[in-house]
């Protein structure tokens, strides 16, 4: 088949679509400035927020669906709420340092740890995802996702501070809720016992109260589903019921183990 008519084939498939590719580069450039603005000493701040503001500007342009005088406004708003997540985001950090033994230093919450990263990049997209930029907050949060291996929905609402450690495979999805002090190794699944799309508007996804501890690959389900102040959820459990507060939930599978003789 000639060339001409491939292109002429392409063309007519991709008609139908608006899609302009380059909205990913910039918000991944748009979050690793963000994320140098907030954290790095040496940041000129007011250089920084300039730069943000033109970043930010340049894909509210593809990625708004408002009229244009509101969507030049959401930055103002947005920026409004950079110390409050920023004075939360020092509290998760704190908190991490304080619970894992493994941790050495601040630096190192805020530089090498993933869970850190994926809290971090979540309340900056959280904000957006209440400033109703919806493509904007996901195509955030799907970069942290491929960065850390969380994924964490910008639509959740989580307290501060919060813990997650190893962080690689844990699912947060959009109606969870999380209230303060609660810790998640890697593998948990926060999520929905059904998927419809009629489902859109109606709580789908868990509610973790304070102080809960939730070991690796637990799976925790349903919109109703309530897992109770003061409690300790095992490794590789699974969850579609309420559990009560300062409950300890454990999987009853064993594991044998033998010890084989030499010969």
């Amino acid at each position: 088949m000639a060339k001409d008519i491939i292109i002429q084939n392409i063309a007519a498939l991709k008609s139908h679509s608006v899609i302009n590719y380059g909205i990913k580069t910039k918000v991944v450039d748009f979050t690793e400035k963000l994320f140098y603005t907030l954290f790095d000493a040496n940041a000129a701040l007011d250089q920084s927020i300039d730069d943000l503001e033109k970043l930010f500007k340049e894909i509210a342009k593809i990625a708004c669906k408002k009229q244009e005088e509101l969507c030049d406004g959401i930055w103002n708003q947005y920026l409004e709420k950079l110390p409050l997540v920023l004075e939360n985001l020092n509290q998760d950090a704190e908190y991490i340092l304080e619970n894992d033994p493994a941790s050495n230093s601040i630096e190192e919450v805020y530089l090498a740890y993933p869970g850190f990263y994926a809290i971090a990049i979540y309340r900056l997209s959280h904000e957006l995802y209440l400033l109703d930029m919806l493509l904007f907050s996901r195509l955030m949060s799907e970069y942290a996702h491929q960065i850390t291996g969380t994924d964490i929905h910008a639509g959740a609402t989580i307290a501060s501070p919060f813990f997650i450690d190893h962080a690689t495979g844990i699912v947060i999805g959009e109606t969870t809720v999380i209230e303060k002090h609660v810790k998640l190794y890697q593998g948990v699944t926060l999520g929905a016992l059904s998927v419809s799309k009629d489902m859109k508007n109606e709580k789908r996804h868990p509610t973790v109260e304070k102080n809960v501890c939730i070991y690796a690959n637990a799976t925790i389900l349903g919109g109703e589903t309530i897992v109770g102040k003061n409690s300790i959820i095992g490794g590789n459990t699974w969850i579609t019921k309420s559990i009560p507060a300062r409950s300890i939930v454990t999987n009853t599978t064993t594991t044998e183990v033998k010890v084989k003789e030499l010969k």
